[in-house]
């Protein structure tokens, strides 16, 4: 009876998990087949789940429609930078979190936790009038402070969490064996930080790719300083109805971010692996 319980309800955990597959990647399927489909198989009355005839002329015209090139670098430029500055900063806060003791501690890691919770939708205005006021409206710089911001709180969240992870004896051991405070967070802990690390930048970078409203916000009249995502919104004014351009150019955007989760993924485990080896 037992037994026939738990296969049901490992059945009804498969098919949830089939469904749930299904509805979330069934979408991007849609998009990159229509992205490779002939015109004529895109306008058939029936639909094709495969296309018979692949073409890369929707690749073709996407990449070759005004300011792709300069959107593509805009968006590049201000993501990695952002990434990379969010990590340096929030290793350096985390480390002082979860490692030393000093007034206000407390009071800090709450302010991180707010900000991280507060939609930002509603930093906006905020935002806006800051960027009015000095004199940054148009400007990457001022962007790429933004995509900082928003993805800061996370990584000093996530990367406290991987810290406290990691045993403090072995810090104390390698500064017995004569390393110093940084030399043996070097050598000890950062190697077994790699994961904590690799996932935040995972995150940092999506979230500051996919970034659509502080762009409209914030670059208002320099239309070359835009990023992807509002080139992407505006390319079926450009084309009209040719949805295969269309989705060419989505399929175009969403491809950085997706290499980077497969490369990504599958070095989480192994920094883990070679950071306990190396500790």
């Amino acid at each position: 009876m037992n037994r026939g319980r738990r296969r049901l309800k490992r059945l009804a955990l498969n098919t949830a998990a089939v469904i749930v597959l299904a509805t979330t990647v069934f979408p991007v399927y849609w998009m990159f087949l229509t992205a490779f489909k002939p015109t004529r198989d895109i306008q058939a009355a029936t639909p094709t789940f495969w296309p018979a005839h692949p073409t890369l002329e929707h690749f073709a015209t996407a990449v070759s429609a005004p300011g792709f090139w300069v959107y593509w670098r805009n968006s590049l430029v201000v993501t990695v930078v952002a990434v990379l500055l969010a990590l340096v900063v929030a290793l350096l806060a985390a480390f002082a979190v979860s490692r030393m003791r000093w007034r206000g501690k407390g009071v800090f890691v709450v302010a991180v936790f707010a900000a991280q919770m507060a939609p930002w939708e509603a930093l906006l205005v905020p935002v806006f009038i800051i960027a009015r006021d000095t004199e940054l409206l148009d400007s990457l710089a001022m962007l790429t402070g933004v995509y900082f911001m928003i993805t800061l709180p996370f990584t000093i969240v996530t990367l406290r969490g991987f810290l406290e992870a990691i045993p403090l004896e072995l810090e104390e051991a390698a500064q017995v064996d004569g390393c110093g405070r940084m030399a043996a967070f070097r050598r000890v802990v950062f190697p077994l930080l790699a994961p904590g690390l690799m996932a935040t930048s995972l995150f940092g970078f999506i979230t500051a790719w996919n970034e659509f409203a502080f762009v409209n916000v914030l670059i208002i009249k320099d239309q070359e300083r835009r990023t992807l995502p509002v080139w992407l919104s505006s390319f079926r004014d450009v084309f009209g109805t040719d949805w295969g351009a269309t989705m060419a150019a989505a399929s175009l955007f969403a491809l950085p971010a997706l290499l980077l989760f497969l490369f990504l993924q599958r070095r989480v485990g192994t920094g883990m692996t070679a950071g306990a080896v190396k500790g």
